[in-house]
């Protein structure tokens, strides 16, 4: 009989023993190991599941939930060392030397500090719905703030936060989008309470905005390591317009801008995000 096929629906939750402490994650496919990093409030089965599917026919994506989050222990934090160091932990645990760290939103910024601090185990940098280091010329709008804040988020939330709400085609996306993450039926990592999420921003003094106190942005100038930027022209938390003054001073940071998308551009268009990933991993 032939093994069963899993998928991002399908696949196991695993652990790995770290430090005193159990990571959850998921893995599907083979190839080069990609390492993803979860957004502001999210866990395992926050990420599309025809997005990390269309990854998973060439690479191998692991899904991780953060130290005290969904299904993992440990003491839960936003600091972004913190975020890094599960990502590098569970490298270590897998036996991963060398991978491609990816992020969406917080998870892009953990994305850089893994990149920045451990440059010598990086093959790329896949950057969603993020902010590059340093101070932003445009900030978010607070209605972001209004949304993500609510103790519990409905599908109109979603929209508003995640896509692009004047665009019916984005609406539509939105909601098939919602559809494929509420296919998985067991196994789900539970949601965030929204305590833990106040008081780990509180710990972390607001670093959503990666304060650059290590050097991250003359890094990101310098650093020969390629680094994929994807992000929506309707963006609402990290507008692409600060990544306009940056790339022109980098080497190897290459931005992609999608039209009429919001935060989450790789669920609304997750086939494309996966080929462009897939192909700058392949060529970069």
């Amino acid at each position: 009989m032939n093994a069963p096929v899993h998928t991002a629906v399908n696949t196991p939750t695993r652990f790995a023993e770290v430090k005193g402490r159990r990571l959850a994650y998921r893995d599907i496919g083979q190839g080069v190991p990609i390492i993803l990093c979860l957004r502001f409030r999210g866990v395992l089965d926050s990420w599309d599941p025809a997005f990390l599917d269309a990854l998973a026919a060439h690479h191998r994506v692991i899904t991780f939930d953060y130290s005290g989050l969904g299904q993992s222990t440990g003491e839960p934090s936003y600091v972004r060392k913190k975020m890094a160091q599960d990502a590098i932990d569970l490298a270590d645990a897998l036996g991963l030397e060398r991978f491609v760290i990816g992020g969406w939103s917080l998870g892009g910024i953990a994305a850089q500090v893994v990149t920045r601090l451990h440059p010598e185990r990086i093959l790329n940098t896949v950057l969603i719905g993020t902010t590059p280091p340093g101070k932003m010329r445009v900030g978010p709008k607070p209605i972001f703030f209004e949304r993500a804040l609510k103790p519990v988020n409905d599908l109109d939330d979603e929209v508003v936060l995640f896509f692009h709400p004047d665009s019916q085609k984005s609406r539509a996306a939105a909601l098939a989008s919602h559809n494929r993450i509420a296919a998985r039926t067991t196994d789900l990592s539970p949601a965030i309470p929204i305590g833990t999420v106040l008081k780990m921003l509180a710990e972390s003094k607001g670093e959503d905005s990666f304060v650059d106190d290590n050097g991250y942005r003359d890094f990101l100038k310098t650093t020969d390591i390629p680094t994929l930027v994807i992000s929506g022209d309707q963006e609402i938390i990290f507008p692409v317009e600060n990544w306009f003054d940056l790339t022109p001073q980098t080497k190897s940071v290459h931005l992609m801008v999608f039209p009429q998308m919001g935060h989450g551009p790789q669920h609304e268009a997750p086939q494309l995000c996966a080929d462009l990933i897939t192909s700058f991993i392949r060529n970069g």
